[in-house]
């Protein structure tokens, strides 16, 4: 063969090869066999593209319920219905002026202040939604603040008390009247702080109280609500001013009406503003009741002692305020565990504002001086040169 032909035959030998290897690699991309398979790259113009990835989808996110409310069956707010299961609880507070201030107040429902031997008036603080960080000081138990806590079937928590008091609670505080909850036999569930001396330094907290409770089998539903709330009047409709004055022969409250928040602000001492010592916060209750109820001497064996009694069942006069309007109206309790409900002065039972009530407890002869408020849209009388132009000042009987 001559040398010019064994050049030719080698040129095509070299063009043949890739071209067969081209060919190959296509089928080996269809099929899936041959060099490709073994990593030899496919032909761009043949390749198949590849695949663009999909956005991940952002998962939905789970909704939130939103917590049924229901009205409170002691004030009215808008509370869970766990929150308005919860067992009323009561307790009794100190009011002698080495106690105060004192703690628990803003956090309870409703409050009950009495007369005392001494003439010194003593709390009973109702709590349900409301567990106080700190209660107390706390103090011994009285007859009369039993029915009020009877009308709750409340945890009754005190310190001891007269003879009166724990001969009934004996009787009926396993759930009958009340549930019996004496530091005297439940000492791991009170502290006595060194701030203050004894007996003016026994506390406990909501949360105490709540295993108390439950310990003492005082976990059922409370009662059906007692009171008829409704909403805040509105701003342009409230009175401007006015005021509360009770008068204890140990202590003088009073409460002045503030417009713009629709509460009374408390004032102990004689002008001392209250404020809850657990926390730090101004007593400033929505409504305020002052109840007249006629006291005695108990004759319970230990005279030196001067406790009391009272009329505790039965009806009296009352006078309701809330909106910054007060009325003369009446109270009726008509037995030991009823509740004791207010009416107006046609027999209608009153419409309170939903929030903290505080209840005064005022004997017959006890000092007390209503002051209305300017009514929405009147005036003071132009030139009268006295404030007492534009309220109307009383001593109620």
């Amino acid at each position: 063969m001559s040398r010019r032909i064994v050049v030719a035959v080698a040129i095509v030998a070299v063009i043949a090869i890739p071209l067969g290897a081209v060919a190959l690699g296509a089928a080996v991309q269809i099929g899936g066999s041959g060099p490709a398979a073994l990593g030899a790259p496919p032909s761009a113009a043949t390749a198949s593209p590849a695949p663009s990835a999909a956005p991940t989808p952002a998962p939905t996110p789970t909704p939130i319920p939103t917590p049924v409310l229901v009205p409170g069956p002691l004030d009215g707010l808008p509370i869970t219905t766990q929150q308005a299961l919860a067992h009323p609880i009561a307790v009794m507070i100190d009011d002698l002026y080495p106690a105060r201030p004192q703690s628990g107040f803003t956090d309870a429902s409703v409050v009950w202040q009495a007369p005392a031997e001494g003439g010194i008036p003593r709390y009973m603080l109702v709590f349900q939604e409301g567990l106080p960080k700190d209660v107390g000081p706390i103090r011994s138990a009285r007859y009369y603040f039993i029915a009020w806590a009877a009308e709750w079937d409340a945890l009754y928590v005190h310190a001891g008390g007269s003879p009166q008091a724990l001969e009934t609670l004996a009787a009926q505080g396993g759930g009958q009247l009340v549930y019996n909850a004496d530091q005297f036999f439940n000492g791991t569930y009170f502290r006595r702080t060194t701030d203050r001396f004894p007996p003016h330094n026994l506390y406990t907290t909501g949360l105490q109280l709540r295993e108390l409770a439950t310990k003492l089998g005082a976990t059922a539903a409370p009662p059906a609500a007692a009171w008829q709330f409704g909403t805040d009047a509105p701003l342009a409709a409230r009175p401007s001013g006015g005021s509360i004055e009770v008068d204890y022969p140990a202590n003088t409250i009073v409460y002045r009406y503030d417009q713009a928040t629709n509460t009374y602000a408390r004032y102990v001492s004689g002008g001392v503003r209250q404020i809850d010592a657990g926390t730090r916060l101004p007593v400033s209750p929505r409504n305020v009741i002052v109840m007249r109820m006629v006291f005695g001497p108990l004759n319970d064996g230990e005279p030196a002692k001067h406790r009391l009694e009272a009329t505790v069942v039965g009806s009296g006069t009352a006078w309701i305020a809330t909106n910054g309007v007060t009325i003369k109206g009446t109270w009726r309790k008509p037995s030991l565990a009823a509740p004791t409900r207010f009416y107006d002065a046609a027999g209608s039972e009153v419409v309170l504002t939903a929030g903290q009530t505080f209840i005064q407890v005022m004997e017959p002869t006890d000092p007390v001086k209503i002051v209305a408020g300017i009514a929405a849209g009147q005036s003071a009388s132009p030139g009268s040169g006295s404030p007492s132009a534009s309220f109307q000042t009383s001593s109620v009987p």
